[in-house]
Protein backbone atom coordinates (compact mmCIF):
# COMPACT_ATOMS: atom_id res chain seq x y z
CA UNK A 1 0.00 0.00 0.00
CA UNK A 2 1.67 3.19 -1.06
CA UNK A 3 1.37 6.27 1.28
CA UNK A 4 -1.54 8.42 -0.65
CA UNK A 5 -3.59 5.23 -0.13
CA UNK A 6 -2.73 5.20 3.61
CA UNK A 7 -3.19 8.75 4.15
CA UNK A 8 -6.83 8.44 2.60
CA UNK A 9 -7.46 5.34 5.05
CA UNK A 10 -6.75 6.42 7.79
CA UNK A 11 -8.17 9.98 7.10
CA UNK A 12 -11.26 8.70 6.16
CA UNK A 13 -11.63 6.55 9.29
CA UNK A 14 -9.81 9.67 11.88
CA UNK A 15 -12.64 11.89 9.84
CA UNK A 16 -15.42 9.26 10.27
CA UNK A 17 -14.36 9.04 14.62
CA UNK A 18 -14.24 12.31 14.49
CA UNK A 19 -17.66 13.06 13.02
CA UNK A 20 -19.24 10.22 15.27
CA UNK A 21 -17.59 11.71 18.66
CA UNK A 22 -18.97 15.53 18.17
CA UNK A 23 -22.46 13.58 17.41
CA UNK A 24 -22.46 11.60 20.87
CA UNK A 25 -21.05 14.88 22.63
CA UNK A 26 -24.08 16.95 21.04
CA UNK A 27 -26.34 14.36 21.69
CA UNK A 28 -25.23 14.33 25.64
CA UNK A 29 -24.97 17.40 25.86
CA UNK A 30 -28.83 18.30 24.27
CA UNK A 31 -30.30 15.25 26.58
CA UNK A 32 -28.22 16.95 29.57
CA UNK A 33 -29.38 20.39 29.06
CA UNK A 34 -33.05 19.48 29.29
CA UNK A 35 -35.44 21.03 32.11
CA UNK A 36 -38.06 18.23 32.52
CA UNK A 37 -38.59 14.64 32.70
CA UNK A 38 -41.13 15.31 29.59
CA UNK A 39 -38.70 17.45 27.52
CA UNK A 40 -36.08 15.02 28.75
CA UNK A 41 -38.03 11.82 27.12
CA UNK A 42 -38.83 13.91 24.12
CA UNK A 43 -35.58 14.79 23.56
CA UNK A 44 -34.51 11.37 23.78
CA UNK A 45 -36.93 9.83 21.37
CA UNK A 46 -36.21 12.77 18.85
CA UNK A 47 -32.43 12.06 19.24
CA UNK A 48 -32.67 7.98 18.54
CA UNK A 49 -34.91 8.75 15.75
CA UNK A 50 -32.32 11.12 14.44
CA UNK A 51 -29.55 8.35 14.56
CA UNK A 52 -31.49 6.19 13.06
CA UNK A 53 -32.36 8.63 10.06
CA UNK A 54 -28.63 9.89 9.84
CA UNK A 55 -27.87 5.82 9.92
CA UNK A 56 -30.38 5.10 7.35
CA UNK A 57 -28.32 7.98 5.27
CA UNK A 58 -24.96 6.93 5.39
CA UNK A 59 -26.19 3.01 4.85
CA UNK A 60 -28.01 4.40 1.51
CA UNK A 61 -24.65 6.58 0.32
CA UNK A 62 -22.57 3.48 1.05
CA UNK A 63 -24.70 0.88 -0.62
CA UNK A 64 -26.54 2.28 -3.62
CA UNK A 65 -24.13 2.40 -6.94
CA UNK A 66 -23.24 5.32 -8.75
CA UNK A 67 -24.59 8.92 -9.12
CA UNK A 68 -27.71 7.53 -7.71
CA UNK A 69 -26.32 8.01 -4.15
CA UNK A 70 -26.41 11.59 -4.69
CA UNK A 71 -29.88 11.83 -4.65
CA UNK A 72 -30.39 10.60 -1.38
CA UNK A 73 -29.09 14.44 -0.41
CA UNK A 74 -32.40 15.91 -1.47
CA UNK A 75 -34.65 14.11 0.98
CA UNK A 76 -32.37 14.42 3.75
CA UNK A 77 -32.21 18.00 3.50
CA UNK A 78 -35.79 18.61 3.69
CA UNK A 79 -36.27 16.36 6.00
CA UNK A 80 -33.62 17.67 8.53
CA UNK A 81 -34.88 21.57 7.84
CA UNK A 82 -38.65 20.34 8.70
CA UNK A 83 -37.50 18.21 11.43
CA UNK A 84 -34.99 20.97 12.76
CA UNK A 85 -38.39 23.27 13.00
CA UNK A 86 -40.86 20.67 14.54
CA UNK A 87 -38.07 19.43 16.89
CA UNK A 88 -37.64 23.16 18.02
CA UNK A 89 -41.41 24.16 18.44
CA UNK A 90 -42.14 21.15 20.66
CA UNK A 91 -39.52 21.04 22.56
CA UNK A 92 -40.13 25.00 23.07
CA UNK A 93 -43.69 24.22 23.64
CA UNK A 94 -42.72 21.18 26.40
CA UNK A 95 -40.44 23.87 28.55
CA UNK A 96 -43.34 26.19 28.37
CA UNK A 97 -46.02 23.83 29.91
CA UNK A 98 -43.39 22.38 32.12
CA UNK A 99 -42.51 25.60 33.58
CA UNK A 100 -46.23 26.59 33.87
CA UNK A 101 -45.50 30.23 32.18
CA UNK A 102 -47.68 32.24 30.04
CA UNK A 103 -45.34 33.88 28.13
Amino acid sequence: MDWGTLGAWVGSIAGGAIGLLGGVIGTYFTVKNTNGPRERAFVINASILCWVLVALLIAGLALIPGWYKSLLVIPYVIVLVFGIRKWNETQFRIRKEESGSDA
